[in-house]
């Protein structure tokens, strides 16, 4: 393990009193006028977000002032700072604006302080780190920031107007501290097949943010909210399949087909043991109709007395044995 300076290890917290530097500017910056420097002041923050970390593991530096000092510019810098260039921009007219102001700015803090409380949870399931708990504090601020990409692109609309701003506001703010499950990018994991296009998808996301930055941003940040149900698909799948909660995230993939392949043979897991109400009291009435000398299988697994199956009417029901393994009857 290499050794560094105290100078160089200071570099992660340097880089986190850059963001909370650039989040506070962009509200100098809509004081002034110039929304447009506003969300190039917020970018230029996540951007240091996104480093700040990184540098703290690759040297080694991580601490706990660390980790708080990186919380709170998370709050100024997506929270706070967004907040208030809301209000001057569209909500400072609106007598419901300061509080819907207030409203994103506590929602940021609820976020926050819950996500450094699951750190140390160890009661989540191993696969708990693969996501956040509701939309991570960047991400809340780019998809808020959506009517203000509108407006900097087509000019004022009905995307502009106080209402819509305040209550897209509000919806970014419960997306904040929601318990929805939304994927963290820290754990995802590349296919090498996968890897030149996505290269060129990065090379027209450049493109798009160079030659129409605006509007690339609000199509990224509706991007971001598609990935959503998918997220909540990819967390339900991983709860119900505790077999591959161990197994390496390019490798589940194998596991995902086995149980597909399951449920076209009509397998079903073995603690599946309620059956939907309709199925149900069918199951009940075909028992009742069966007569004293069918084939049946009592809850030991011991067999009764055996006749001819009947020439018409239901089929019988498979035995229970078999029907606690899942089988289904074909």
């Amino acid at each position: 393990m290499p050794t560094y300076t105290a100078g160089v290890r200071l570099l992660p917290n340097a880089v986190t009193v850059l963001a909370l530097c650039a989040g506070l500017s962009a509200v100098q910056l809509a004081l002034a006028g110039r929304f447009e420097l506003c969300v190039a002041a917020v970018g230029a923050a996540a951007l240091c977000d996104a480093l700040d970390g990184r540098l703290a593991r690759m040297l080694d530096a991580s601490s706990r002032i660390g980790a708080e000092l990186d919380s709170l510019a998370d709050l100024v810098s997506f929270g706070v700072s967004p907040a208030l260039v809301f209000y001057i921009w569209q909500l400072e007219a609106n007598r419901f604006g300061w509080i819907v102001t207030l409203i994103f700015a506590v929602c940021m803090a609820l976020r926050l302080a819950r996500f450094n409380t699951l750190i140390d949870d160890e009661d989540q399931p191993p696969f708990a780190k693969e996501f956040f708990v509701g939309v991570p504090a960047p991400a809340a601020a780019l998809v808020a920031g959506i009517p203000l990409y509108l407006w900097l692109h087509f000019g004022p609309g009905w995307w502009s107007a106080p209402p819509t701003v305040g209550l897209w506001a509000l919806f970014a703010a419960g997306l904040m501290v929601s318990r929805l499950p939304t994927l963290s990018l820290k754990t995802v994991r590349v296919p090498q097949r996968l890897v030149a296009p996505l290269l060129v998808l990065v090379g027209l996301a450049a493109a798009v943010l160079l030659t129409a930055p605006f509007l690339g941003l609000a199509v990224v940040a509706a991007g971001y909210l598609a990935t959503i149900p998918y997220s909540m698909y990819r967390y339900r799948w991983m709860a119900r399949h505790p077999e591959a909660w161990d197994v390496p995230v390019r490798e589940r993939r194998a596991v995902a087909r086995a149980a597909r392949s399951a449920r076209r043979l009509g397998l079903r897991p073995p603690l599946r043991r309620r059956v939907a109400g309709r199925a149900s009291a069918v199951a009940r009435g075909v028992v009742r109709r069966l007569g004293p000398d069918d084939r049946l299988e009592d809850r030991n697994g011991r067999s009764g007395a055996s006749g001819p199956p009947p020439a018409t009417g239901p089929a019988p029901l498979p035995p229970r044995g078999s029907r606690r393994l899942g089988l289904r009857r074909r």
